[in-house]
């Protein structure tokens, strides 16, 4: 059985946020969760599971443009039944991505 779309974002939230830099604050984590809602809710039901990560990627990519003050990792793997979420981490030239001061 799918997990819901609020269950699956609250997932997604949750390893995003283990990871981010600085860490988040509770508002910015339910920002995130939104962001992520509406990522889901945008793909129609007829898209693959690459799609889908892309997408979600997408949406953390433009909540982290938005802010210009939080870098995370991104979803390398997402399986719906069971809600499991693996995360990669993004690097610059071998070194972690810088939280302020740009790339």
């Amino acid at each position: 059985m799918i997990m819901d779309v609020s269950r699956l974002a609250a997932a997604v939230t949750d390893a995003y946020a283990a990871q981010a830099k600085p860490p988040l604050t509770q508002e910015l984590i339910a920002q995130v969760r939104d962001v992520l809602v509406k990522a889901f809710e945008a793909e129609g039901g007829g898209s693959s599971g690459a799609d889908r990560l892309e997408r979600l990627n997408a949406a953390l990519d433009a909540f982290e443009t938005e802010l210009d003050a939080v870098v995370g990792p991104r979803i390398a793997s997402l399986d719906e039944a069971s809600g499991a979420v693996a995360m990669r981490t993004r690097s610059e030239a071998g070194q972690p991505l810088r939280a302020f001061g740009g790339q």
